[in-house]
């Protein structure tokens, strides 16, 4: 099992549910139904009650928060992954929690700026990030490219993880690029490509290594 460090945890937590803070202090100038879902062009397309924005989403957030880092926690191969890695994923839903439910609020009180536009930007600098921590992760059960041939085979995933890394770089600039042109069938392009060219080149390499 991998030592969490509490004060970080507590504090993830903390930062997780400021949205909820928040949303008591703007809680007479909210409406009762707030936006919380935007397309690309960022019009408001789903919305939600006042109460469960403002209170159930940090809620679930927290949750996953606490879920997530309680897996990784418990990945019996912890011992290869990185203090950085698993900082990214002590940090990682806190800071989606921030910029998603304040962008909701945003939305409901009428800012004028593109929310999905910088969700859309935000994700694809996520996922460079990512990209450039692909190739340095060592088998694990909890982040990277967990197929049973990866999984099974340390030169697989070695050599899958390069692949994904450098295609995740690329991704994600591409991705924030697209933040400014608004194509939403290109943004799904660019994920499928993203998920689906190291998961065959992973199960390719797999039936030529037999």
């Amino acid at each position: 099992m991998k030592k969490i460090d509490k004060k970080t945890l507590i504090l993830s937590s903390i930062v997780t549910l400021i949205p909820l803070v928040i949303g008591c202090i703007l809680w007479e100038q909210l409406p009762d139904v707030i936006p919380t879902h935007f397309g690309m062009d960022g019009t408001p397309n789903g919305w939600s009650s006042k109460a469960f924005t403002v209170f159930g989403i940090p809620v679930l957030m927290t949750f996953f928060h606490l879920l997530c880092v309680g897996i990784t926690s418990q990945d019996p191969k912890y011992y290869n992954m990185s203090d950085k890695l698993f900082g990214l994923i002590v940090w990682l839903i806190p800071v989606i929690s921030l910029l998603v439910v304040v962008s909701c609020y945003g939305g409901a009180l009428g800012w004028n700026i593109n929310i999905s536009k910088y969700a859309v930007a935000g994700s694809g600098i996520l996922f460079v990030i990512i990209g450039n921590y692909l190739p340095k992760c060592k088998q694990n059960y909890t982040m990277g490219i967990k197929l049973p041939w990866t999984l099974d085979n340390e030169e697989n995933w070695n050599k899958t993880h390069r692949l994904a890394g450098f295609i995740w770089v690329v991704g994600g600039l591409l991705i924030t690029l697209n933040a400014f042109i608004g194509y939403e069938w290109l943004f799904i392009v660019i994920i499928l490509i993203m998920t689906m060219v190291p998961v065959v080149y992973s199960y390719l390499y797999f039936k030529n290594h037999q």
